[in-house]
């Protein structure tokens, strides 16, 4: 939502990858929709894959949102502990390519997500977890605040709401606020 109005959707999709060394892989799509879609087009899709502890070892995002067009590409290498990115802006025909360093096992954003459904945070608690875009790596703060009742077109939800702070120059530098609520049971399923 955008000032209360509808402004997108999202669909996020998660598959395992099986065969011998398993893994899974995430992909996420958002739309701009309505009047918001005509002021400010947005079609973004994002796919990842990740290894069986959930560290993030490709992901790859196509950004359609307004007049930017890019395509980014990022690789991670837990052995040499490093991140290779390569940004390319469609519409400049420009390139932005750079190496860093990161943890051992770092994980995404949208894996990052499925890494915490693993986690026994109550609310009060709070864990560290790395987290890279590719272009730069973090150890963001993730915060359960408390528990809540969630009411979705799917139903209605027992959850705890987490806070990652991702935002605000630490993974990205816009101002903002990133809230997760997830169930408050054994399938800690992401519902808002």
């Amino acid at each position: 939502e955008w000032r209360l109005i509808t402004a997108g959707k999202a669909r996020l999709d998660w598959a395992y990858l099986g065969g011998r060394r398993g893994g899974w892989e995430a992909k996420l799509r958002l739309e701009s929709v309505g009047m918001v879609s005509k002021l400010f087009k947005v079609e973004d899709d994002y796919s990842s894959t990740l290894n069986p502890a959930l560290c993030v070892q490709s992901l790859q995002l196509t950004t359609h949102e307004g007049v930017r067009q890019r395509e980014t590409r990022a690789t991670f290498d837990a052995e040499s502990r490093k991140a290779s990115y390569v940004e390319r802006d469609r519409v400049k025909n420009t390139t932005l390519s750079q190496e860093i360093d990161i943890p051992g096992c770092v994980h995404d954003v949208v894996g990052g997500l499925y890494f915490l459904r693993t986690l026994s945070v109550e609310p009060g608690q709070a864990v560290q977890v790395p987290v890279s875009d590719g272009k730069k790596a973090v150890i963001a703060r993730v915060e359960a605040q408390q528990r809540e009742e969630v009411k979705t077109p799917a139903g209605t939800f027992k959850t705890i709401r987490y806070e990652l702070f991702l935002f605000n120059d630490v993974l990205y530098r816009r101002f903002g606020h990133l809230y997760v609520w997830v169930t408050d049971d054994g399938r800690k399923l992401p519902v808002q």
